[in-house]
């Protein structure tokens, strides 16, 4: 019995959707969403603009209720949860990259990636070494002290990125990534995304409107998100 029990946690899933719907008004944006993500899973949500990829991934981040339906988070239903409860499981467990990059313009690399340690209640001098340490992982130490305007796009979209991982969050959420990036950069990217999840067996949701784009040597799960339903490729 303790063995079952053992390998029943161990292949757990980290994110469980239980027919999720959502819709604004009479508009009908997701509908019958059920999905199991595990440790180390890179998955790819695929879909055109406008079709509701954002708003799955609000609704797996915790920032958007659904409809009907359940969102599981590491065993916990969170539709359970207070406010406050969300906030605390959103800050400790998950990392959001957004396509618009949406770094603080008056706050240098170091500052913006150090930001989620300093609200998670590290000390400012605790949370720039941590942040330094990620910077030199990735050898991107040159751009320290330089300020958003000051970063080509690429640049840009790494540092949002090791904001998103300093945290070492088991949930990341990036939403169209490489949108607005070149083949080289969106390599790079990518790159980074499998890095985060090798170290920290994490895992990754990935939405795109590419039809082909995926990382090299590491597999994923794709999916394509059309007609407001949720189809295994």
């Amino acid at each position: 019995m303790i063995q079952v029990s053992v390998l029943s946690v161990k292949h757990s899933p980290v994110i469980k959707l239980v027919n999720v719907w959502k819709s604004y008004g009479k508009t009908c944006v997701l509908k019958e969403i059920s999905l199991n993500v595990y440790e180390k899973d890179f998955v790819i949500i695929r879909g055109k603009s406008g079709v509701g990829k954002t708003t799955l991934l609000k609704i797996i981040g915790l920032l958007l209720k659904p409809c009907k339906g359940e969102v599981w988070i590491n065993g916990v239903n969170t539709l359970n949860l207070s406010d406050k409860e969300l906030s605390m499981l959103r800050l400790k467990t998950i990392g959001f990259i957004f396509q618009s990059f949406n770094l603080i313009p008056t706050l240098n690399t170091l500052e913006n990636i150090a930001l989620p340690l300093i609200l998670q209640g590290f000390s400012k001098r605790e949370a720039f070494e941590k942040s330094y340490s990620l910077l030199r992982g990735f050898n991107m130490t040159n751009l320290s002290h330089k300020y958003p305007y000051q970063l080509s796009v690429g640049e840009q979209q790494r540092v949002a990125i090791l904001r998103a991982i300093v945290k070492n969050p088991k949930i990341i959420l990036a939403d169209e990534p490489t949108a607005n990036l070149d083949d080289e950069n969106t390599e790079i990217v990518l790159e980074t995304l499998v890095s985060h999840i090798k170290y920290s067996k994490s895992l990754v949701i990935m939405t795109t409107t590419s039809a082909k784009e995926k990382p090299k040597n590491y597999p994923t799960v794709e999916y394509v998100l059309r007609n407001c339903m949720l189809i295994k490729k």
